[in-house]
Parts: structure tokens; sequence; C-alpha cells
């Protein structure tokens, strides 16, 4: 059984070599370790700075311009030429949280019908009650596999699974075409939907964790729920027939229980203004096609995917 791993970095600082570091020391060792990396130069003197050798197997550096990125055709490249059984596929801020995460990961594919798994999301330790209770909602304690027949019990999220720490199985991958290009966020739930559509199974292993959380501003939730509405309205097949809006009312609701149990009640109303500016950046970017190209650079957060779009 062999796992190689792919990483998208930009401006990487002191946490990724702790990400590589405990890599490195997994219980199932990754054959290849690959970065694929936008500002070269942050990520020379990070190395320069650690003294680590990039050399040393199983450790690759690809270097991209940023106007090159793209979340599905940048990850597509990073597993080109893998004979690796299986692909993990993280970002450079999800720590795992032991040595047996990607053991415990590959071993999810016992079932021969997965054919993607992605971990369980921890908070870090300086994350706020807020951002704890999103890594609850979304990343429970309970594993659980999906397929087709759970998308009427479970709609949008029988489609979820986040690149921040997603193994696929390669020959499926490779089968399926790889991740769609030309997105500008939400590569995994799409690619999810094919998996799922062509009647594979994902599995959800909450034994696997990574530790992976924001701090986000209310601006910057804005912008983040603006692009992942304009991926749902660009892929009208991946989404046109589930709904986000009703998982955001249920999400809502939930908190409200979670801060009386962790008696903070009144966090809820930061954390309500929060929500408000989640929802206006969402409702926008659905409707993105209407906006002129002023305001669409003014609430995105990737402009280069627009200015590429244009072009």
């Amino acid at each position: 059984m062999t796992v190689d791993v792919i990483i998208p970095t930009y401006k990487p600082d002191g946490r990724l070599l702790d990400v590589i570091e405990k890599l490195r020391s997994q219980s199932l060792a990754p054959g290849r370790i690959v970065l694929i990396n936008t500002e070269k130069e942050y990520m020379d003197q990070l190395l320069e700075r650690s003294g680590i050798d990039i050399l040393k197997a199983p450790f690759e550096v690809i270097n991209i311009k940023k106007s090159e990125f793209d979340h599905g055709k940048t990850r597509n490249e990073g597993s080109k030429g893998s004979d690796a059984d299986y692909i993990l596929y993280m970002t450079m801020d999800a720590t795992p949280a032991d040595d047996k995460m990607i053991e415990k990961m590959a071993g999810a594919f016992c079932d021969k019908n997965v054919a993607a798994v992605y971990a369980r999301q921890l908070p870090y330790d300086d994350a706020s009650l807020g951002e704890r209770f999103s890594r609850s909602f979304n990343y429970p304690a309970v594993s659980h596999i999906k397929s087709l027949a759970d998308k009427d019990r479970l709609g949008i999220k029988t489609f979820f699974c986040s690149n921040a720490c997603a193994m696929y199985d390669r020959r499926v991958f490779e089968e399926l075409g790889g991740f769609p290009e030309g997105m500008i966020f939400n590569e995994d739930m799409v690619f999810a939907r094919r998996i799922i559509e062509r009647g594979y199974s994902i599995a959800y292993e909450s034994g696997a964790g990574v530790y992976h959380s924001h701090n986000y501003t209310n601006m910057q939730q804005f912008h983040r729920n603006f692009d992942l509405a304009v991926s749902q309205a660009m892929h009208p097949e991946a989404f046109a027939d589930v709904s986000s809006e009703s998982e955001g009312l249920t999400y809502v609701k939930t908190a409200f229980v979670y801060f009386l149990k962790a008696k903070r009640p009144f966090y809820f109303i930061p954390f309500a203004i929060q929500s408000f500016f989640r929802l206006a950046g969402y409702r926008l970017g659905k409707r993105y096609d209407r906006l002129s190209h002023k305001r669409i650079l003014k609430y995105t957060s990737n402009p280069d995917f627009f200015y590429r779009y244009w072009s």
C-alpha cells in the first residue's frame, strides 16, 4: 500500500515544516511529498532557514507563478506521474494530529466501493468558540460512508469532502478525469459528486485527524462565501438540485444550542453577525453574472481567477 501526498503552498511559514515532519514520521510513510508552490522566494527563504534537505526523499518542490494557480489544475499537475495506490491532498496549514493519520485514512479503503476518504478537522488551540463549533458541526466524532442513496437524507452534505485532508484511490481518480479545472473554489465537492454519481462511495474517517482552523474576520467570511457561491453558480451540474442555504439554517440553529451548552450564550451575537456576512457573500456570489467586473473584484478573494476567466 503506497501513498503520495500533494500540498499546494503559498507564502509558507514554519507551520509547513511541522506538517512535513509529521508526514515523514507517519506509520504509513508517504512515497512522495510534493509541494506545488507559489511565490518561490518565500519557499526558498523558509527552506534556507530550516536547513531541510529538499533532495532528501520523499520531498519535492514544484514552483509555479501565482497567475498559474488553479484549485483543480494545480492539484492534478501534482499527481501526474504518480504510481501510488492512493493520493492524499492536503493544505499547508493542516497538521496531522498523530502518526497514524495516513494509515487510518488508507484503512477506509478496505471497503472496495470507497473512492475517497476525508479526515476529521480539529481546531487549533487558538481557535475561537465559533470556529470550534464549525469543526464539530462539519467533522463529528462518528465515522460514516456516503453514497447516492444518502442524497435525499443528506442533501448537499452527500458531496462534502474537504481537500484540506482527503485521500483518493488513484485508479478511480484517473478514471474520473481528476479534479475539474478552471475552478475558483470547491474542486473537491464537484469531484465528490462525480464519484458519488458513478456509483462509488465517500468515507469520513473520524479516527484520522488534522488540526485545521481559521479565525476569519467578517469580511474574510464574506469573500470566502462569495467565491463558494460563484463555484456553485458556475457548476449547476453539481449543485443545482441541492441547497446550501437550508444547510446554513441548520448550522445557525445548532450553533445556538452549542453556545448554550458552553455557557456562552452571548457569543451568538457576534456569530449571528458573521453569519449575516456569510449569507450576504453567498447570495451575491450566486448572482455574480449580474454584477459589474468592478464589484466582483471588490467581493472576491481571488481576483486572478476572474482575470483569467474574463480573458
